[in-house]
């Protein structure tokens, strides 16, 4: 039981419902997963009318555009009287751009609601369950909640902690150089990890890196995949005082720089900037200096880092940038997934917090 409420939760249900309930869960997400609405939150909903069959699906795709729930609803039209909505995120109960969309699902007839997870913006937060169930509906909540939130970290990171979602990106030699001497730094990997990286691009609102990284490799911080046609991220380079190549081939994507008067960029409100312009969920290449930086300012959620088959040897740049005075300083992680990528090896791990 929800604090407070009559919610009920996916543990402890029958699990023949159970299974049905993640079934048409999943779709949801799947349909949650072809938008990119930042900053508004990734949704996906559909309606399964009282005889168990789809009646109508929808997907939220911008802020503004009509929510994932009113298009399902509109679709099922007449056959939402007696049906069960699924939706992945919690309905909201307020005016902004939209009208609530508790207003809608109770104007349908909708008499069951599950929902995957709570919405952590606090002008929802609960309310929307709330709302349904004083209305006599009955709510599920907790089907599929960590794919969920899985779907779109982003949007949480930003609701819960006012920063957006950070993943640290790298590629190594096995032993953990990222560049020689000389500053030779590109193509340590594969092709095929390459590509891996670029679909890592494809998911992120913004593409980070330091001034350090423009100079050395000239990067255009854009997507490149075959027949490839979503949104490009957004550069941003943290230049601080650093004047940027005149010819930087990035300067054509009109990046956002971010800079600062005799100190270094002040890195958490560089970050709460790039959210505040709806850039939710950041993938950082830059350098390991940068990479030092964050880490150590504990503003990074992921790490994915690509290993390739090759031995260094010897002493160039490592991944950070930094001292490592003692053992008690290393940061824990969470290794979520190791796997082949052509002959690289990709590990990919949360960095947990504390």
């Amino acid at each position: 039981m929800r604090e407070g409420g009559r919610c009920a939760f996916a543990r402890g249900r029958p699990v023949r419902k159970v299974i049905v309930d993640e079934r048409w869960m999943t779709l949801s997400l799947e349909l949650a997963a072809t938008s990119r609405p930042h900053p508004n939150p990734r949704v996906g909903a559909v309606v399964v009318d009282s005889d168990g069959a789809l009646a109508g699906r929808g997907s939220h795709v911008g802020p503004g555009t009509p929510h994932a729930e009113f298009l399902a609803l509109e679709e099922a039209g007449d056959r939402a009287r007696g049906a069960t909505l699924y939706v992945t995120l919690e309905p909201c109960v307020h005016y902004g751009r939209t009208p609530p969309c508790v207003d809608a699902i109770l104007a349908a007839g909708i008499s069951r609601v599950v929902v995957a997870i709570v919405d952590p913006d606090p002008r929802v937060s609960g309310r929307g369950l709330e709302r349904l169930e004083d209305a006599g509906v009955e709510v599920v909540l907790g089907i599929e909640e960590e794919a969920a939130q899985r779907l779109d970290p982003g949007y949480f990171s930003h609701r819960r902690t006012g920063l957006p979602w950070v993943t640290l990106k790298a590629a190594a030699t096995l032993d953990g150089q990222v560049a020689a001497t000389d500053g030779t730094s590109k193509w340590i990997t594969s092709d095929v990890a390459r590509q891996d990286a670029h679909e890592l691009r494809a998911e992120v609102d913004a593409v980070v890196v330091g001034a350090g990284t423009v100079r050395t490799d000239d990067p255009l911080l854009d997507v490149r995949l075959p027949d490839y046609a979503g949104p490009q991220p957004v550069p941003v380079i943290v230049a601080g005082k650093h004047p940027l190549p005149a010819d930087a081939r990035v300067l054509s994507r009109d990046p956002i720089v971010l800079r600062s008067e005799g100190s270094p960029v002040d890195l958490t409100e560089g970050l709460r900037s790039l959210a505040d312009k709806g850039l939710l969920h950041i993938l950082v290449e830059g350098g390991p200096t940068l990479a030092a930086s964050l880490l150590q300012e504990g503003l990074v959620n992921r790490v994915v880092l690509y290993l390739a088959p090759s031995l260094a040897g010897g002493t160039g740049y490592g991944l950070f940038n930094a001292a490592f005075h003692t053992l008690g300083d290393a940061h824990p992680v969470r290794i979520t997934a190791i796997d082949r990528v052509g002959d690289a090896i990709k590990i990919d791990a949360f960095v947990e917090e504390g």
